[in-house]
């Protein structure tokens, strides 16, 4: 599927955020490194470098994360890894009530859009209700949510 893909969405201010706890946490990761080993000259710097080039690869697939969609499907950047569906393999966009189990008790986490395919897997998405890019724009997530289904159907029926 070579086309253009576009977000339906603005990132949201979030995702800076995260990205400045990742620069000071791997700031801290390399002093400690750098004093536990007590690495002097080269050694510092090679600590320092690799911890930069940790921080610059993960601060970019934090801002490419998200859905994409295109004529032909759908395009999931996670943070690890991405794919890519046709919109004839997906058989469903919807919205799923996330919930954490700790002990005997059950945390609600909010709403996410899941992706169920023909074949009767699933997919997660990195659209989280509650998550840095829709956090405080409730109505935005609802907007992203139904133009996903309505690309889907679109594609669908042609």
């Amino acid at each position: 599927m070579d086309q253009t893909w576009t977000r339906p969405y603005p990132p949201g201010p979030g995702r800076w955020l995260v990205i400045v706890w990742e620069a000071v946490a791997l700031a801290f990761l390399a002093w400690a490194t750098v004093r536990q080993f007590e690495l002097t000259g080269h050694g510092a710097k090679v600590v320092a470098c690799a911890m930069a080039a940790a921080w610059v690869i993960g601060a970019h697939r934090i801002l490419q994360m998200g859905a994409y969609v295109g004529a032909a499907g759908l395009r999931i950047h996670g943070l690890v890894r991405s794919r890519t569906l046709n919109w004839h393999d997906i058989s469903h966009v919807r919205l799923h009530r996330a919930t954490h189990r700790v002990g005997p008790f059950e945390i609600e986490s909010g709403m996410t859009v899941v992706i169920d395919r023909h074949d009767g897997s699933t997919i997660n998405t990195e659209l989280w209700a509650k998550g840095v890019d829709f956090h405080a724009r409730p109505s935005l997530f609802r907007a992203v949510y139904q133009e996903l289904r309505t690309r889907h159907l679109e594609a669908c029926t042609k």
